[in-house]
């Protein structure tokens, strides 16, 4: 099921979206949004009666990280090329806070501290508890669901920073949503999901996931090896090559296979 982080005048909650999806990711004119009891995360799934429809309602990020976002670098072959880089021997990477968090339909802050933001459209993974040491077998016992990221990254700053934390951490990017598909087949991504995006409309990313370099159990593992993953952080899996530039104004939209789109735009800080 598709679950939703969102507001309707008043608290944000959850709820489970109901529809199709057609190709672009788009939902149902007549969607609805069925109210969940609580966070999902911690309370499980508990329908309540109380519905709206999608349209009126604002969506957010469907997670706040309390913990992480641990970025992978470099996870498609064609996009290590691209940025002049070997391909890495095991998973690179790096973290964001989660105050770079935010969700559908919220503006991307360019700062003035770069010249030179780029999109980077990518699968994300949540993590559903907490974990530690995590096989590779058991990796997607401890996965919640998936949703869609926006790995936006000042490339100038990453390259004279030498590490990437100023370059892929600052408020605003890490857009994320618009919601949590909770019930896809992880054999789906081996298999090949496309992850595309559009740029002012036009396409400008178009991989798949069967090109991970790494795929979803390593990433979770590799991870979970390093530090504990706690309920809701959050690993994005890395972007097809493609990336490039964003300007203040542009509409960025990411497209992911089976679960969704995410669209923001970009402002001026």
């Amino acid at each position: 099921m598709r679950i939703a982080r969102f507001s309707a005048g008043e608290e944000p909650q959850f709820g489970v979206v109901t529809g199709e999806l057609d190709e672009h990711g788009q939902p149902d004119p007549d969607a609805v949004v069925v109210a969940l009891a609580g966070d999902p995360l911690y309370v499980g799934t508990k329908v309540l009666s109380q519905e709206h429809k999608l349209s009126d309602v604002k969506l957010l990020a469907p997670v706040l990280p309390r913990s992480k976002v641990v970025g992978i670098g470099r996870n498609y072959a064609k996009h290590a090329a691209e940025m002049g880089n070997d391909v890495p021997t095991e998973p690179l990477m790096f973290l964001k806070p989660n105050t770079s968090v935010i969700g559908p339909g919220e503006s991307v802050l360019y700062p003035p501290q770069t010249s030179n933001l780029h999109y980077e459209g990518e699968l994300a993974v949540v993590i559903g508890r907490i974990c530690r040491d995590v096989p590779v077998e058991q990796a997607t016992d401890v996965i919640f669901g998936y949703t869609i990221a926006n790995d936006v990254t000042a490339r100038d700053l990453q390259k004279s920073d030498g590490q990437w934390t100023r370059a892929k951490g600052m408020d605003t990017f890490c857009p994320l949503g618009p919601w949590i598909e909770d019930d896809l087949d992880p054999q789906a991504f081996a298999d090949g999901r496309r992850v595309q995006t559009y740029l002012n409309g036009d396409l400008v990313q178009d991989g798949t996931t069967a090109d991970l370099v790494f795929d979803i159990p390593t990433l979770v593992a590799h991870v979970s090896a390093a530090m504990t993953l706690l309920p809701g952080d959050v690993i994005l899996t890395g972007t097809p090559d493609g990336v490039g530039p964003m300007e203040v104004g542009d509409d960025v939209e990411v497209v992911v296979e089976g679960i969704g789109s995410l669209s923001n735009t970009v402002a001026k800080r």
